[in-house]
């Protein structure tokens, strides 16, 4: 443990940081819980860490710890600004400068080479240029859909979007088009087609 060399200053340095990140409780996501109550960006976040652990056994070759770090860090940008759903988001106005400045606020406090570090896991995620950013952004997408189908929506919700919403990330994958085709099963049920 490397504890001996944190300063008291570098110990509340780090508190500030969570406090700042701890505004993703708050953030509200167009997804409903199962008792219809708005589900927010940090609940959204616990829940996709929580389906990379179920499948983890089945991800061979991958760097768990890596790709669980990017996937508590992916939507930590929306903590000041909030979320912009992806059937509101278009190339006019790309939402990932918006939360790569926000994350860089949120995470002033911290050391550089942590900054550095999350800031890295962050870009990674957003270019999708490894396999375990990949398959963030497909679990992504695949834990934003189960959410869908498995909260109370609104009868105006798209359930249809949902059947297009990320095959470019999730078809990459055996694992999660498999998964994928199970959720689009549960998709068309719900919009009454299954």
């Amino acid at each position: 443990m490397k504890d001996q060399y944190l300063t008291e200053e570098n110990i509340r340095d780090r508190l500030t940081f969570l406090e700042e990140a701890s505004r993703l409780k708050d953030v509200l996501r167009s997804s409903f819980t199962r008792e219809a109550k708005p589900e927010s960006t940090a609940e959204h976040s616990w829940s996709l860490c929580l389906m990379i652990l179920c499948f983890a056994d089945q991800m061979a070759g991958i760097d768990l710890l890596k790709l669980l770090k990017i996937c508590i860090l992916h939507d930590l940008g929306e903590a000041l600004n909030g979320d912009i759903p992806a059937i509101g988001q278009n190339a006019a106005h790309p939402k990932s400068a918006q939360e790569r400045a926000d994350l860089e606020i949120i995470m002033r406090s911290l050391p550089l080479d942590l900054r550095n570090e999350f800031l890295g896991l962050w870009d990674e995620y957003e270019n999708a240029v490894s396999p375990e950013a990949r398959l963030a952004k497909a679990f992504d997408k695949l834990e934003t859909i189960s959410q869908h189908n498995s909260g109370r929506n609104p009868p105006s919700f798209n359930y249809t979007f949902n059947l297009s919403y990320g095959r470019n990330y999730t078809d990459h994958f055996d694992l999660t088009k498999n998964i994928r085709n199970i959720v689009d099963h549960a998709t068309l049920e719900k919009i009454g087609l299954k």
